[in-house]
């Protein structure tokens, strides 16, 4: 299992479009991927799930990845959230 913090930087929060992208990166690994919200947890391959959290700017969130390639698909996670300028 590999878990890491994140805050959101993005100045609308986790919205449509980098949720897909979020999603899109996550259905890329065999893994069970979560995105953890205050005390809420959602399928992070569920766009529906990740939306249904309303993340906003300046809150903070986890990634947690469970399997084979947890460790790889939290990197990748993180690069993604990185180059879309949504969370550090």
């Amino acid at each position: 299992m590999a878990e890491k913090q994140f805050t959101v930087i993005d100045e609308a929060g986790i919205h449509a479009r980098p949720a897909s992208v979020l999603v899109s990166t996550a259905n890329k690994f065999q893994s069970d991927i979560f995105l953890i919200h205050k005390g809420r947890d959602v399928n992070l391959k569920s766009i529906l799930g990740v939306m249904s959290l309303g993340i906003g700017s300046g809150e903070e969130f986890a990634i947690r990845a469970e399997g084979t390639d947890a460790e790889d698909a939290l990197v990748e996670l993180e690069k993604t959230l990185q180059n879309e300028g949504l969370a550090k």
